[in-house]
């Protein structure tokens, strides 16, 4: 669950720059693999196909937290950063 909040976040700030973006989808990809979530590897499977370009042509729904239950397509509120320690 603490990856899964992890990625999340990183997911709702990484999503206006194409590099990070898919490389946040990636690791989502492979945390999915890794608990055997079947669902949550084709979704996204589909998310990191679609990272890139949505993040190259400002097509990306800000806040959303890149899980495969949640749409692609609205944005999301986002959640404020707070500080770790």
């Amino acid at each position: 669950d603490a990856a899964w909040a992890a990625l999340e976040r990183a997911h709702t700030l990484a999503q206006p720059w194409a590099g990070p973006h898919v490389r946040c989808d990636l690791k989502m990809l492979v945390l999915a693999c890794r608990t055997r979530d079947i669902r949550e590897f084709a979704g996204q499977f589909y998310r990191t196909a679609l990272a890139g370009p949505g993040s190259m042509r400002g097509r990306i729904p800000l806040g959303n937290t890149g899980r495969a239950w949640v749409s692609a397509f609205p944005p999301c509120p986002s959640r404020p950063v707070l500080p770790s320690g």
